[in-house]
């Protein structure tokens, strides 16, 4: 009987620790971003770093190439198939490029989500966006509208002519333009994410349209660099620079009044929301239009019919708050 109990104690114990060892076996995910060195996909790693931390059994891989080009995130996407990571979360430099690899990771058993900026849908199994692409294209005419008194020409300064997410948004400001009447949209010009590059660009357009009222930067390297454009040629208060940018790398600008306003998500929120989805994905949750799939702390994403969901509203950043959440991202 005293051998019978302990072959049953034996067998019990052993059923828990396989059992145990099962949900503490680590999810590797890796957040993968257009180029290192970007404010907002550092802060966007410290969500990742929050939810792994609040799951327990994830390990983060923050990762991406050292400029902005779907070949150095193509090279990355590969070393990670071969690690063999469970998952990959991609904010996407071009939305097609990319997809031969990505198929590869998903062929290979690897969970992959595009948050950001997309991937084509052949290449990925859901896409978060910040928000909604007609709320984002919406608010960044309108950040430039409140604060002109009568008409005036207005420049958009995007990243690169390939990034999915900016020409998403560009497309859904211009439908809005008849709503403003004082905005008449001139120009629209590229900076590559690139903080001389997108300098030189704001420069251009400050020469070119003597009655230049806005520039209007969806991009948080742009909107800086054109704030620096606009101070450095003594047009604050002639040119408000707006768009989207993160609190602590604009407090400055508004203080100074080179900008009035902006805009942003929290990339915190953001980052940390992708690695939600790709965790519960790799874990069975099913990716299919209607679903709704956890997010942790910011509710659920319900997907579309092309299998994308928005994360949340834009909000925006002025004198009266930028104090609050420039010492947060």
């Amino acid at each position: 009987m005293s051998i019978l109990r302990k072959a049953l104690t034996t067998a019990a114990l052993a059923t828990a620790l396989i059992a145990t060892g099962a949900h503490a076996e680590t999810k590797r995910i890796a957040l993968v971003v257009k180029a290192l060195g970007i404010g907002f996909f550092e802060a966007a790693n410290k969500g990742a770093e929050e939810a792994a931390k609040e799951l327990g059994d994830v390990e983060i891989i923050y990762t991406g190439p050292t400029d902005t080009t779907a070949e150095g995130q193509i090279e990355v996407i590969n070393s990670l198939i071969a690690q063999g990571v469970d998952a990959i979360a991609v904010s996407a430099n071009d939305p097609d490029a990319l997809v031969p690899a990505l198929k590869k990771a998903m062929d290979r058993g690897i969970t992959v989500i595009s948050w950001d900026s997309g991937v084509a849908k052949d290449g990925r199994m859901m896409h978060l966006n910040p928000s909604s692409s007609a709320l984002i294209g919406n608010t960044i005419i309108k950040l430039a509208a409140d604060h002109m008194d009568a008409p005036g020409d207005v420049a958009i300064l995007s990243a690169t002519s390939t990034s999915t997410n900016q020409n998403t948004w560009i497309e859904e400001a211009k439908k809005v333009l008849p709503n403003y009447p004082n905005v008449n949209l001139v120009a629209t010009v590229y900076g590559d994410d690139l903080a001389d590059k997108s300098y030189r660009e704001a420069q251009g357009l400050i020469q070119t349209y003597p009655n230049l009222k806005a520039i209007i930067a969806p991009t948080t390297v742009g909107i800086l660099a054109a704030s620096q454009a606009v101070t450095d040629a003594g047009k604050i208060g002639a040119i408000n620079v707006t768009g989207l940018g993160l609190p602590s790398e604009m407090a400055g600008a508004v203080e100074s009044g080179a900008t009035i306003s902006f805009a942003i998500w929290n990339p915190i929120d953001l980052g940390y929301a992708a690695t939600m989805l790709a965790y519960n994905i790799a874990n069975g949750a099913k990716a299919e239009p209607g679903a709704e799939i956890p997010m942790g702390r910011m509710g659920s994403a319900k997907l579309d019919d092309n299998n994308e969901a928005a994360m949340s509203d834009p909000f925006t950043y002025d004198k009266s708050n930028i104090e609050q959440f420039k010492s947060i991202f």
